[in-house]
C-alpha cells in the first residue's frame, strides 16, 4: 500500500486592501527563491505554496523578502486543516475594543485602567486580580452606561462577520470565550450567530455596578478548560479546534488547540503562538484553513 505523501502549506496573507500580493510581486519572489513552487491564489489577499515537510528554510527566505511588507507567513500542515470548532476571544479579537478601557473613559479613569489592562494582557500582571482591581474602579456606574457603550462605541473587528458566516455555513461550531463580560458577549454572540458563549459577569445592585465580578472568574486556565469541555461534548478533540485571541490569558487555549492563532496579539503572545496574524483581518483565519475567497459567505 502506497503511503500518502505529506504536504505542508506556506500561507501568505496580506493586509486587506494593501495590494501587496500582486502577480508581479509573486513573480519577483519566484525569481529570488528558485526552489519555490508555483503559487496557489486563495483570494485577493492570500496565496499558498504546497511544500514538502523537509523544506525547512523556505519560510525564513520568504520572511527575509517580505520583512517590510504588511504580510503574515504561516506554515500549516494539510492534515485535518479545516477545523470543526472555533473558540474565539472577544475583546481586541472579535471586537476592536477592550470594554473596561472604554467604560473607564466615560468616568475619567482611562489612564490607570488602560495601564492595568495593557500590563495584564502582556502577562505582566495576573489576570484575575487585575480584573478585580479595574472593576472596583467602576463601582456605581449605571447599567445604562454599558448599553450606551455597546450602541456607540463597540465595533466588530474587520473580517469578523465573514469569518463567522463562512464557518457556520460549513457547519463549524463557533464559541465565544471571554474574560470580558456577558453584557457585551451575549450581544455580540447573537449578532454574529455564535453557537455558544461563556464569559465573566458583573454584579449589579439597584441598576448599578457594585464594583465586583461574579465568582468564579473566567481566566487563563478556564478558557482552556472550556475549549476541552466543549470539544468533548461534540465528540471532538483539541486537534479539531481553531482558537484565536490576543492576550496572555489566551495562551493556554492557543497552546492546546490544533490551530492556535495569535491575532494582532501582544508581543509575548505572538512569540509563543505557533500561528500568528498581525497584518491581516479575521478572514486570514479562513485562508489558514485552506478556504478560498470564493467559499466565503
Amino acid at each position: 500500500m502506497t503511503k500518502a505523501v505529506e504536504t505542508d502549506f506556506l500561507v501568505i496573507t496580506a493586509q486587506p486592501g494593501s495590494n501587496t500580493l500582486t502577480d508581479t510581486m509573486l513573480a519577483t519572489l519566484a525569481d529570488a527563491i528558485p526552489t519555490l513552487p508555483a503559487p496557489d491564489r486563495l483570494g485577493d489577499d492570500a496565496v499558498q505554496y504546497a511544500i514538502a515537510p523537509d523544506m525547512l528554510g523556505i519560510a525564513d527566505a520568504m520572511s527575509d523578502r517580505f520583512d517590510d511588507l504588511p504580510i503574515d507567513i504561516n506554515r500549516v500542515s494539510d492534515a485535518a486543516r479545516q477545523k470543526k470548532m472555533l473558540i474565539a476571544d472577544l475583546e481586541s479579537t472579535i471586537i476592536e475594543q477592550e470594554c473596561l478601557d472604554e467604560l473607564a473613559k466615560t468616568i475619567g479613569k482611562e489612564e490607570v485602567i488602560i495601564d492595568i489592562t495593557t500590563r495584564a494582557m502582556r502577562g505582566e500582571l495576573n489576570f484575575e486580580p487585575a480584573l478585580k482591581e479595574r472593576v472596583a474602579m467602576l463601582k456605581g456606574m449605571p447599567e445604562g452606561a454599558l448599553q450606551e457603550l455597546y450602541d456607540t462605541g463597540i465595533t466588530l473587528m474587520p473580517g469578523a462577520t465573514t469569518l463567522l458566516a463562512t464557518l457556520r455555513k460549513h457547519d463549524v461550531f463557533c464559541g465565544l470565550v471571554s474574560g470580558g463580560f456577558a453584557f457585551f458577549a451575549a450581544r455580540i454572540a447573537d449578532k454574529l450567530n455564535f453557537n455558544r458563549f461563556q464569559c465573566n459577569d458583573l454584579n449589579l445592585v439597584d441598576g448599578a455596578l457594585d464594583g465586583t465580578v461574579v465568582e468564579p472568574i473566567l481566566g487563563r486556565a478556564a478558557k482552556a478548560d472550556i475549549l476541552t469541555a466543549w470539544a468533548k461534548e461534540l465528540g471532538l478533540s483539541e486537534a479539531d479546534v481553531l482558537a484565536t485571541g490576543d492576550g496572555s490569558n489566551d495562551l493556554a487555549m492557543l497552546g492546546i488547540a490544533g490551530m492556535g492563532v495569535a491575532f494582532r496579539a501582544k508581543p509575548a503572545v505572538a512569540e509563543s503562538a505557533r500561528y500568528r496574524i498581525t497584518h491581516g483581518d479575521l478572514t486570514a483565519l479562513l485562508y489558514l484553513q485552506g478556504y478560498r475567497q470564493a467559499d466565503f459567505a
